[in-house]
């Protein structure tokens, strides 16, 4: 049985060798990515067994993502190869202080051709969780329909359904975002949200005051990410907790950090651990991303984790 069943758009990601305006970037690095594709790697680093569901071009590019995500041992047997697509790409900034931008080259995509009926046979095998973003949704209209009959149905199956909004204005407008996703909060057990996608849907407020407005739509457990200040989480009608950020001296590169503390999260989640445990290891996790270049490069394995928490000794030499 697989712990983690995620569905999203995998990509091609390349990585400026130098940082500044991408306007005067020469060299980039092949890397891959996607919000998505993140979490599932993070998961198994960690040691859940995960599965993917997504679709690439039937190229050069294409096979690389797929045996990358093979290689980290993430079940691939809900994702194919398709032909008369380009596999998705996308260019990133980064700037001095370790923000920037992504441009995105990803239509047509070829995750149009997932059907609600491929969903329906992967989850099917019962993960205990299937978790999905935004991303997806904003691909096109269809997709939001797909995953709200999609999250219907593994709730029927006894699946805990997980969320972040990863909302992408380059994808589509703050109001067409606000009224899709909104729309899919009913059917949703676990949110992991951003706190400036939560700005987004429901007005600026108090991490608290979000909380509540994402429980009025039934959700048990909400999760508010606030970048560098940390996080806080509430479970049904608990307290809520506080988890400052972990330290970091350096930061290379600030996106997939929110995916490395979403894996992170689901880890804790999985293996039964307090609210206050889950989101330490989510913080950890959140953390190890950002002192490495790439989306993914630095989400952790669970022995980096444990270290971090003080319950393993990593030995430098």
């Amino acid at each position: 049985m697989q712990d983690v069943l995620t569905i999203g758009d995998a990509m091609i990601t390349m990585n400026p060798k130098q940082r500044g305006p991408m306007r005067f970037t020469t060299e980039f690095e092949r890397k891959i990515g996607g919000a998505e594709l993140n979490v599932a790697i993070g998961c198994a680093r960690l040691g859940l067994q995960t599965g993917m569901i997504s679709r690439l071009g039937r190229d050069e590019f294409g096979r690389h993502i797929f045996n990358n995500l093979r290689g980290e041992g993430i079940d691939v047997s809900g994702i194919a190869l398709e032909d008369n697509y380009a596999t998705p790409v996308n260019f990133k900034e980064t700037l001095e202080n370790g923000n920037g931008r992504t441009f995105y080259y990803r239509f047509p995509s070829p995750t149009e051709e997932i059907t609600l009926q491929h969903i329906k046979e992967q989850l099917s095998g019962q993960p205990k969780v299937f978790y999905i973003t935004g991303v997806f949704a904003s691909l096109r209209p269809e997709n939001v329909e797909m995953l709200r009959e999609a999250l219907r149905f593994a709730r029927e199956q006894g699946v805990l359904t997980a969320m972040d909004p990863n909302i992408r204005l380059r994808l589509w407008s703050r109001e067409e975002a606000g009224e899709a996703i909104r729309s899919l909060l009913p059917y949703v057990d676990l949110m992991l949200s951003g706190r400036d996608e939560a700005d987004m849907l429901f007005g600026v407020q108090s991490l608290e005051e979000h909380i509540s407005s994402f429980q009025s739509y039934g959700i048990e457990r909400v999760i508010i990410k606030n970048g560098s200040e940390g996080a806080a989480g509430k479970s049904g009608s608990g307290e809520t907790v506080h988890q400052s950020a972990e330290k970091v001296e350096k930061v290379a590169d600030t996106v997939g950090a929110g995916d490395g503390f979403n894996a992170g999260f689901l880890y804790g989640l999985l293996q039964g651990y307090p609210l206050e445990k889950a989101l330490k290891i989510g913080s950890a996790g959140g953390a190890k991303v950002v002192q490495v270049a790439g989306d993914n490069e630095g989400l952790p394995l669970l022995e980096e984790v444990e270290a971090v928490l003080g319950n393993e000794e990593r030995l430098k030499r």
